[in-house]
């Protein structure tokens, strides 16, 4: 996982601890104050929301602590690897495109972070820039040349 990308789970981890966390707390109490909580909407509502943000909160907690981060900024090669940032060229339609191979948790395709797993990136580990690549689609392989690489 990138540096990036834990300080992104840590930001979310906190964020749903201290802010969340309490307001479904606040939430719960104040349903229970209105009375019968059989037939108490709001009082189910917090509850619901209570086991899906305790239900986030266990998997960061899981995440951060199982973490491997990479600086990227470190990182000095010239052949593409994990947290590099990647400018490709479609050879079919001269559609350049932009993006960081990142790990699962931190992929965003709109975004620009493209998750190793994916077709693309699995072709673009180890290859260098000027190398094409070609990456089998539900439409049929496409072909892509890599523009630039750099590990920021």
């Amino acid at each position: 996982m990138t540096l990036k990308g834990f300080e992104s789970l840590q930001e979310e981890l906190r964020r749903l601890k201290n802010v969340e966390r309490p307001q479904i707390v606040e939430a719960i109490a104040a349903a229970r104050a209105l009375g019968d909580l059989s037939e108490n909407a709001e009082y189910h509502a917090a509850k619901d929301r209570q086991g899906i943000v305790e239900a986030r909160i266990a998997v960061l907690e899981d995440k951060v602590s199982k973490a491997a981060i990479v600086d990227v900024s470190k990182i000095v090669s010239d052949s593409v690897k994990f947290g590099a940032t990647v400018e490709i060229e479609d050879h079919d339609s001269g559609v350049v495109t932009r993006f960081q191979i990142v790990g699962s948790d931190e992929a965003n395709i709109k975004a620009g972070l493209l998750p190793i797993t994916s077709p693309i990136a699995r072709a673009l580990i180890g290859k260098r820039k000027g190398n094409d690549i070609e990456v089998s689609t539900p439409g049929g392989t496409k072909g892509y040349t890599i523009l630039k690489l750099e590990y920021v």
